[in-house]
């Protein structure tokens, strides 16, 4: 008798994350006093049931996060839907205390988690919390509100807005889908130049295109870019994250589900100062990216740094620079697999300049339809993990 293949088990993957990062000024450097967050994220992939996890990797203190909540949105901007509000819970517990540089993850909160759909996180912070962990530019819009105020329907009360993602480092769902890709960079990761609110830096429209395709080619996507950050030197400002091997155990390797990643990084090492003219120096922190990826059984698939000409740091150095390590990158046999985001971006007459319609503006980082661009050159058979969840 012929019997199918057996069904896939269902097991945690991350949906959604952001790449957290030492505060540098402001309420991220002043921190809180009993206020609430919420937050809205855009999921990957959907499942039955969900965990968040919360992040105090730059605390200086302790931090208690006095209750939390999981909502869809509601009709108006910072409203949820009531008839979806659940609380989350931590070994039991309506409150955590977060020790310094440390994370924790949430106990399962049974939970339609639609797939590509919105959810929104509020967290109580009682305060003092002191310097709080945080993404500084999320695209996204949130709302603080002072008061305990969690499973407050209504948006109208918070009153105050924020474009920063805070102590919310990912959620996870439970899923049959096969893991999650890792998309690890800098600003053109996180999407600088991209819409406001919209969810078009091509992470997220690399996940609307596996939601269209077979089910075989999907996968969750998280977003582990963060604006400024450099391969090689820690960024000039402590909101733009410490170096990518420094920060490639918590933002890729410890990621739940994590199969694949796709590494985007080396601009800035190269455009900021102090600058990076020898190449070699940026194709052996690649190699080390590949090594440690690889020994945990991931595929690593490296991506071409895109054109920068018109940028005001753009030199001619600089330049042969970008060049001599996208040739790396292309004929490499230590990456699984290669995106030509240079050839998907760049124009065809000015080959050192992004497309006009792909240029944000800045000739740096590119636009919508430059993010597009980028997500459909993705070959997604390059993205099939190298290993799979036992069944």
């Amino acid at each position: 008798m012929f019997v199918g293949p057996r069904p896939a088990a269902a097991h945690w993957v991350g949906t959604w994350a952001t790449a957290v990062a030492m505060p540098s000024a402001g309420p991220a450097l002043a921190g809180y006093t009993d206020v609430t967050l919420r937050q809205r994220v855009r999921v990957s992939i959907g499942g039955d049931t969900v965990r968040l996890r919360l992040s105090n990797g730059y605390g200086r203190d302790p931090l208690v996060v006095r209750t939390t909540t999981l909502a869809r949105p509601g009709a108006r901007p910072g409203d949820v839907d009531p008839a979806t509000l659940k609380p989350v819970t931590f070994c039991g517990s309506p409150d955590v205390r977060i020790p310094p540089g440390a994370e924790v993850v949430s106990d399962p909160v049974r939970f339609a988690v639609p797939t590509g759909g919105a959810l929104i996180v509020s967290s109580h912070l009682p305060g003092p919390t002191g310097p709080l962990t945080y993404h500084e530019s999320a695209h996204s819009t949130g709302w603080l509100a002072d008061g305990a105020l969690t499973d407050v329907a209504s948006g109208a009360v918070f009153s105050r807005r924020t474009t920063s993602y805070w102590i919310l480092a990912g959620v996870d769902v439970r899923t049959e889908v096969d893991g999650a890709v890792v998309c690890f960079g800098d600003s053109i990761t996180d999407g600088t130049g991209s819409t406001p609110d919209a969810d078009r830096r091509w992470p997220d429209r690399l996940a609307a295109r596996m939601l269209a395709g077979p089910p075989e080619e999907r996968f969750g996507v998280l977003n582990a870019g963060i604006g400024g950050n450099r391969l090689l030197l820690d960024a000039g400002s402590p909101g733009q994250g410490v170096n990518a091997l420094a920060r490639l155990e918590r933002d890729v390797l410890a990621r739940t589900g994590v199969r694949t990643v796709v590494v985007l990084e080396g601009i800035n090492d190269i455009q900021q100062d102090p600058s990076q003219y020898d190449p070699t120096q940026l194709i052996a922190a690649y190699r080390q990216i590949a090594l440690r990826a690889h020994d945990r059984g991931l595929r690593v698939v490296g991506g071409t740094i895109l054109p920068f000409q018109g940028w005001h740091k753009w030199t001619p150095e600089r330049e042969s620079v970008r060049a001599a390590v996208n040739e790396w990158i292309r004929g490499t046999d230590e990456f699984d697999g290669v995106v030509d985001f240079d050839a998907a971006t760049c124009d065809p007459g000015q080959p050192l300049r992004l497309l006009p319609a792909y240029d944000s503006g800045d000739h740096l980082h590119p636009s919508d339809a430059g993010y597009q661009a980028m997500a459909d050159a993705v070959d997604l058979k390059l993205l099939r993990p190298a290993l799979s969840f036992p069944g």
